[in-house]
């Protein structure tokens, strides 16, 4: 069996600009790469007919996130709680988690204060503009 390993975490995104700008400029990512692929192959191999699509490449500290907006854009299907099948989420870990949050714009929406959980990490959980799940945490 060949050895696999973590190439990247995909996430799907309307407004690619304004992605880009929340995780680089909210969450400190630096932005390796952009680009934009179509053509027969890819659509065959992402099974949309005619897809084309516009991609971000972030450095996320030891894993590239990637963000992408498709053509012909989908429907939304995206988690509104992390305890639904299927959903899914970034976690992206921080020294402080307080000052982390202290820091965060008025704009961003997160679902509690930091908490302490039984494990004692401290966790927190941000949307970014399209409503993603992203868990920031201080081991």
């Amino acid at each position: 069996m060949q050895e696999t390993r973590t190439h990247h975490v995909g996430i799907t995104v309307r407004d690619l600009d304004r992605a880009v700008a929340f995780y680089r400029d909210v969450l400190g990512l630096d932005v390796i790469d952009r680009f934009s692929v179509g053509g027969e192959a890819f659509a065959d191999g992402v099974g949309v007919a005619g897809a084309r699509a516009d991609f971000a490449h972030l450095d996320g500290g030891g894993v590239r996130v990637e963000l992408v907006a498709y053509d012909p854009g989908g429907e939304d299907c995206h988690a509104t709680t992390v305890n639904q099948p299927g959903a899914a989420h970034l976690a992206l870990s921080v020294d402080d988690l307080d000052a982390f949050h202290a820091d965060l714009p008025d704009d961003v929406s997160t679902i509690s204060d930091p908490r302490t959980t039984a494990s004692g990490t401290r966790i927190l959980f941000v949307r970014d503009p399209e409503g993603n799940l992203v868990e920031i945490l201080e081991p």
